[in-house]
């Protein structure tokens, strides 16, 4: 197999990221984040990782958000992910390198159970980039880029369109009454527009048998499948998509049309190639 298609001789994924491949620019923010991980959840702590642009050496000054991903002894609760949330505001609003940052919270028993093995247990494995701790990878199985990793990991669009309807109108009814909608917008059009682009690339990859993180690529593989003159308009939404994720605008036209168009399509089609992802609690 190609090594450009990410997977190794033996066709599983390869991981990707690592801390040697963090741009010089980024490695303080990185520091900085390591150390205050440490200084807030302490003992709790089992394991953290870097994902995303930064750990691929993708990042781009000023552009870029910081991704983390916090693995707690025991589950999380709203006061850890408060924290998460307070560490988040502080790299940001102290590192002009990123614009914004991320962390998710989980715990050990989630991340290695049964029915995370294909959805968080394969993002940790595959994705992310040990920072702190143990790597939970070593107690993971190896992964193809096949229709169960398409179904765990990209299934619940249909689940997803609700929350993201509801979060426009919160953001659009705040941003109205306090200040520009556009600033408000744009992490929204960034987030769904990846996530729309990664559903799309998913929902080929079995087919394509392999995978990448670059969302230019996704969209392309995904127009290979879904041609213009077979599925109208789609290849061309997935690219603009790629676009807005990586430059996103704070156009709510643009997120009514993820929810209103793009999105139950992308929703319908995965569900009818991959099926539905299994129940989360």
């Amino acid at each position: 197999m190609a090594a450009d298609r990410g997977l190794d001789a033996l066709s599983y994924i390869e991981r990707e990221g690592s801390l040697g491949r963090v741009p010089a620019v980024f490695r303080p923010v990185v520091a900085a984040a390591r150390d205050r991980v440490l200084d807030v959840f302490g003992g709790r702590l089992d394991s953290a990782y870097l994902y995303g642009s930064i750990p691929r050496g993708t990042a781009r000054v000023g552009r870029s958000d910081l991704d983390l991903l916090l693995v707690l002894r025991e589950e999380p609760t709203e006061a850890d992910r408060a924290d998460a949330r307070t560490l988040d505001e502080a790299l940001d609003k102290e590192f002009a390198q990123i614009d914004g940052a991320g962390t998710l919270v989980a715990g050990r028993a989630q991340v290695l159970s049964d029915l995370e093995r294909h959805d968080l247990g394969w993002f940790v494995a595959c994705l992310c980039t040990p920072l702190l701790g143990e790597d939970l990878a070593e107690e993971l199985p190896r992964y193809r880029p096949d229709t169960l990793l398409a179904r765990e990991t990209n299934g619940e669009l249909a689940l997803l369109l609700p929350r993201w309807r509801e979060r426009i109108a919160e953001v659009t009814a705040v941003a109205g009454a306090d200040g520009p909608q556009e600033a408000a917008l744009r992490p929204l059009v960034r987030h769904m527009s990846r996530h729309l682009v990664r559903t799309g690339f998913t929902l080929v990859m079995p087919r394509w048998n392999g995978w990448t993180s670059d969302l230019a690529e996704m969209a392309g593989v995904f127009a290979a499948y879904y041609p213009e003159r077979d599925h109208p308009r789609r290849a061309a939404q997935l690219r603009e998509a790629a676009v807005l994720g990586r430059e996103p605008v704070g156009d709510r036209a643009v997120l009514r049309s993820y929810v209103d168009d793009l999105g139950p399509w992308l929703a319908e089609e995965y569900a009818r190639v991959h099926g539905v992802k299994a129940p989360r609690p």
